[in-house]
Parts: structure tokens; C-alpha cells; sequence
């Protein structure tokens, strides 16, 4: 669950623009600085207020890359189902031999996506 209170402060904090603040860095510190904002989904200045003031913004990467994983994760318990209600129910029936190929090739591509994924964390 999340912190409500805390929500509405970090909302607030951020529309609260009224005085620039500067700050001097090297140019290796400020494309980090610029990575790390980009990867949180923020703008540097949004980014640096908050840590500025002691919020750690989440980084959205990771959550995108789980969201992906469950999905593959859950088309290929889709694939496996079917494949496996074909194989048990009515062997020789239905799906020819090329079908339970493609499908046999849509599972190993889906494992493909799911290693390539796990590969990005």
C-alpha cells in the first residue's frame, strides 16, 4: 500500500516552482544526473528536489521490465495450457503436426523474450 500523506507532500513539492535553484556540477556528473531523472521518470529539476529533500524517487526501469516478465510469464502458461489439453484430450485430433510445431516455436520465442528480459535486470 502506499502512504497517502506522504504522496500528497511529494505532489506538492513538486508543483511548488516558484525560485530556481543552482547547482554546479561536472559534465560526467550531469549526464548521470540526467540518466538517473530519465530512468525515474522525472525531470532533472523534479528529481533533484527530491532528493534534495530526502525522497528517493523509485526507479520505473525495474517496475516496466517486472510488468513485462509477468505478462511473458502468463502467455506462456497460456501456451503450455493449450498445448498440454491438446496432447492429453484428443491425441491425433484437431491440430495438425505443423500447428503444434508453430506453437512449440511460439513458446521457445516467448522464452527468448522472458532470458533477454532477465538479461536487461
Amino acid at each position: 500500500m502506499t502512504d497517502q500523506p506522504a504522496q500528497d507532500e511529494i505532489m506538492y513539492l513538486l508543483k511548488d516552482r516558484k525560485r530556481p535553484f543552482k547547482v554546479y556540477v561536472s559534465p560526467r556528473d550531469r549526464e548521470m544526473i540526467k540518466q538517473l531523472a530519465k530512468e525515474a521518470r522525472l525531470s532533472v529539476s523534479d528529481y533533484l528536489r527530491l532528493l534534495g529533500l530526502g525522497h528517493a524517487p523509485k526507479n520505473t526501469f525495474d517496475q516496466a521490465a517486472i510488468l513485462q516478465l509477468v505478462k511473458l510469464h502468463s502467455d506462456q502458461g497460456r501456451l503450455g495450457g493449450l498445448l498440454k489439453l491438446w496432447l492429453t484430450s484428443k491425441p491425433n485430433e484437431g491440430a495438425s503436426k505443423s500447428e503444434v510445431r508453430q506453437l512449440l516455436r511460439q513458446v521457445e520465442q516467448c522464452q527468448k523474450d522472458l532470458q533477454s528480459l532477465v538479461k536487461q535486470l
